[in-house]
């Protein structure tokens, strides 16, 4: 080991040295541990060969691989360190679509997606508790079936949008009301899940991404309360702050902005949102 670790002593960027360094240690040490044999080695190079050639454009497994080892939420624990009431930040997830529709407040993100309609409505602000005025608010969701638009083939785009909070740092929107379901589980990840006895479900939840200039930019979720799947996401995603309540409304009920939903049942929740400084 030491040899391997040697033959990078040259390497000029600090930072990639210190990576080679700790990976090489790592991974010997893991061969030493298990007694890792040859037969076994080349099942995990055929393992992540497969997850490389299901991976396109419009799926990314090693994503989905990263998320189920808890490789993720560590990732982002350790790069988002708490920082007074921030928001708390979580996985990014593999159905992120960069250009997602503009909506203005109060859209609809569905863009014809089934499910149930679904209230969001918070503000953006600052630690300090200045509201943050023009925020871009990416969020992006699974419909009732747990399918992504990009999980189809014909390019539709629903479940995705988004819009950019006012002057007084609100925002609000029409979604689908977020429902459990399986992170893809037809490849070499999903084989891993079963092998090992794992569920593929995650909690119900819909996706946010909040950008705004000298703050950090939040990846998160925010998850159904009493969803039975909170403790045992399959990516670890759950944090407690993160638990919402999604009020059940009857049909009939009026609506914030009086849109009329006829006899269709929906619900609401409210998402407050408080960014950190950039650089902490």
């Amino acid at each position: 080991m030491d040899t391997v670790i040697s033959s990078f002593s040259g390497t000029p960027d600090d930072r990639l040295r210190q990576l080679m360094t700790a990976v090489v240690t790592h991974l010997h040490g893991l061969i030493r541990d298990v007694r890792l044999t040859e037969d076994e080695w080349n099942q995990a190079i055929g393992f992540l060969t497969d997850v490389g050639h299901i991976t396109d454009d419009r799926r990314q497994e090693f994503i989905l691989l990263s998320d189920v080892l808890g490789a993720s939420m560590q990732t982002i624990n350790v790069s988002n360190q708490p920082y007074r009431d921030a928001t708390e930040a979580t996985v990014f997830g593999p159905f992120f679509v960069d250009d997602a529709p503009l909506i203005p407040a109060g859209g609809d993100i569905a863009g014809g997606g089934v499910g149930e309609p679904c209230w969001v409505e918070g503000v953006v602000r600052d630690t300090d508790g200045n509201p943050v005025s023009g925020a871009r608010i990416e969020v992006w969701e699974a419909d009732e079936d747990g399918l992504y638009d990009v999980q189809h083939d014909d390019d539709r785009v629903y479940g995705r949008a988004h819009l950019f909070s006012d002057d007084d740092g609100s925002f609000r929107f029409w979604a689908l009301t977020p429902t459990p379901y399986p992170i893809p589980d037809d490849g070499p990840v999903g084989r891993l899940l079963a092998a090992t006895g794992r569920s593929p479900m995650r909690a119900s939840h819909l996706h946010f991404m909040v950008t705004a200039s000298g703050l950090r930019t939040l990846v998160t979720h925010i998850f159904v309360s009493g969803d039975e799947l909170l403790t045992s996401d399959s990516v670890f995603g759950v944090k407690d702050s993160l638990i919402k309540d999604f009020a059940q409304q009857p049909a009939g009920t009026p609506t914030p902005d009086g849109r009329d939903l006829g006899d269709v049942p929906w619900s609401r929740t409210r998402f407050d949102i408080v960014l950190a400084p950039a650089g902490v």
